[in-house]
């Protein structure tokens, strides 16, 4: 309940969040962050923690309706992706511009299940179309989230539309 309610905080204030804001957003005395963690710091690595959590984006491919397009499904899934990318660059960016650095970096292994948990909820998207696709969905999953990640550090004259995207990977780039 502290994470969640300190989250926006932190992507405002970044590091320099004071615990008196803090327990005021989260409705709780200043003594009870102590309780619940070791130091700012401490809450700071779980909001950051919190952030990386691919939940709410699985969710929300998860939520694409199946009798869709497939062009229509993968707009979705890209819209909830970039959401996804923005809320983590929102909050890694306010850190980094206060000063601050992770003391803990998340695990190989946490990093390696986020990935692969939202590549099978990417692969589901395809899934309804299955018997259409040159390639299996896992395969084509990893293909258009390697082009959305690209796509997000493009400057914006050279960052291609994602309908540009879906078109491009569901009917190549030849007319």
């Amino acid at each position: 309940m502290i994470v969640r309610a300190v989250l926006p905080l932190v992507v405002e204030h970044g590091a320099a969040v004071t615990t008196s804001q803090i327990a005021r957003a989260a409705g709780i005395g200043e003594a009870t962050i102590f309780r619940a963690f070791t130091d700012k710091d401490e809450l700071v690595d779980a909001c950051v923690a919190e952030a990386l959590r691919p939940d709410q984006v699985i969710d929300a491919m998860s939520a694409i309706p199946a009798d869709l397009p497939l062009a229509e499904r993968l707009a979705e899934a890209a819209s909830a992706m970039a959401a996804h990318m923005e809320r983590m660059g929102a909050l890694l960016g306010a850190l980094h511009g206060s000063g601050y650095h992770r003391s803990r970096k998340p695990s190989r292994d946490s990093r390696r299940e986020s990935s692969t948990a939202l590549n099978e909820a990417l692969a589901d998207v395809f899934e309804p179309d299955r018997d259409k696709l040159r390639l299996p969905p896992n395969q084509l999953a990893t293909m258009f989230a390697n082009m959305l990640l690209v796509r997000g550090r493009q400057t914006a004259e050279h960052n291609p539309a994602v309908p540009d995207l879906v078109d491009v990977l569901l009917h190549g780039a030849l007319l």
